[in-house]
């Protein structure tokens, strides 16, 4: 249940790094830190997704799906 939560919360983060930089695009704001910043964030969170996700599998904390369709 923990490594659920913890995904959730990264995904939530994600999703907040996502719209941070839609702000700033739309201000265009000199002041305002990069919007590369951001967008790089997003994608760092991503790649922790997948290698704890793979971690998880790996020792058996979830386990995936086995049917196909």
């Amino acid at each position: 249940m923990l490594i659920k939560i913890v995904v959730g919360g990264l995904l939530l983060l994600m999703i907040y790094n996502l719209f941070r930089a839609m702000l700033i695009m739309i201000k265009d704001d000199p002041d305002q830190p990069p919007m590369s910043k951001f967008i790089g964030r997003r994608v760092l969170i991503s790649a922790a997704i997948i290698v704890l996700l793979l971690i998880a599998i790996a020792t058996g904390l979830i386990t995936p799906n086995p049917r196909m369709f």
